[in-house]
């Protein structure tokens, strides 16, 4: 009788368990750059398709080209039946505000967005400036000239997150070296700008930079490139880019958008959706600085120490790292 028990129940979670895969519908919003970038929307492509292997749920997809896509796309992912719409980066804010408020019914995410307030939509913040201190401290350690630099995407309250964590890292090992910073544009062109990355790259490499950090999409594949041509090295940004020129990238700094990803779609299937804003840092292995084999000979043993150390004493906040945007200064 037991067994038999057993046997019936097994067959109601599994018939559960389908139904509830059935009536999951979700997709995604790639933003400006495509879900090919090498960067920002690459690393939630490879939350999702880490997703949809373990699962076999296909997300539904749109790469936005122009502005007017993005409330266009997610109403049309809606139509579509979608039960989940998770949007990628802040610029889709106020596509998903609106269609979050007309669809209560509907599960909504956000990356890189912490000041709306639905009562469907989860938010996910990032402490970049965390891991963008460590890979700073490398560029220092690594520099022979004492001169680096940094090329941002478009000229933001997030990108100046990323630049000033990264001068912070700077300095604290080497007081007297120099940062040269530059701006892509002003635009959402400014993410997939690779000749302009270039430009900027070759300029301060012509004043002394033999280290580039870029946080700018797509454009830093130009940063990486004019990098490598010159015998320089660069630093990746949000996923691992390591492997894109082996003994020429110093270390990426990670910005783990997969792992958003993923456990937005997660959460979702499960039933397990809570809203409201998650802020990931170093103390959440949501940032971080990347070493492999593709890197391994340009970290040293005191570089992975110094970084390690910086790191525990940035979760213990014994080293508090200032976030640009809560004051829109740089303070050191």
């Amino acid at each position: 009788m037991k067994k038999i028990y057993i046997i019936v129940m097994a067959a109601i979670m599994s018939l559960m368990g389908s139904l509830a895969f059935a009536d999951f519908k979700p997709a995604v919003i790639y933003d400006m750059g495509g879900k090919f970038d090498k960067s920002f929307n690459e690393g939630v492509y490879t939350g999702i398709k880490r997703f949809t292997a373990e699962t076999g749920i296909e997300v539904m997809e749109f790469e936005v080209t122009n502005e007017a896509q993005r409330l266009q796309a997610m109403e049309k992912m809606i139509q579509r039946g979608a039960t989940l719409v998770l949007g990628v980066g802040f610029a889709q804010a106020d596509a998903i505000d609106k269609v979050a408020a007309a669809n209560p019914d509907k599960m909504f995410s956000i990356i890189d967005v912490n000041w709306l307030d639905r009562p469907n939509l989860r938010q996910y913040s990032f402490k970049e400036e965390e891991g963008s201190y460590l890979v700073g401290m490398a560029a220092a350690m690594a520099s022979k000239t004492g001169t680096v630099g940094f090329v941002g995407g478009m000229d933001i309250p997030l990108i100046r997150a990323f630049q000033c964590g990264y001068e912070q890292g700077v300095m604290a090992v080497n007081a007297n070296a120099t940062v040269l910073k530059n701006m892509t544009g002003t635009t959402p062109s400014a993410w997939n700008d690779p000749a302009k990355g270039s430009e900027l790259t070759q300029s301060q490499i012509d004043r002394g930079a033999d280290v580039i950090y870029q946080a700018a999409g797509g454009t830093g594949a130009g940063v990486i490139s004019a990098a490598v041509d010159a015998g320089k090295l660069a630093i990746g940004v949000d996923s691992n880019q390591n492997h894109i020129a082996p003994g020429s990238i110093l270390t990426s700094m990670l910005k783990r958008v997969d792992v958003a990803a993923y456990n937005t779609m997660i959460d979702g299937l499960s039933g397990d959706f809570n809203v409201g804003v998650q802020t990931l840092g170093l103390a959440e292995d949501g940032v971080g600085w990347s070493l492999d084999e593709h890197n391994a000979s340009l970290i040293t043993a005191d570089m992975k120490s110094a970084l390690d150390a910086a790191s525990a004493k940035i979760i213990s906040g014994e080293i508090n790292v200032h976030d640009y945007r809560s004051d829109n200064t740089c303070s050191m």
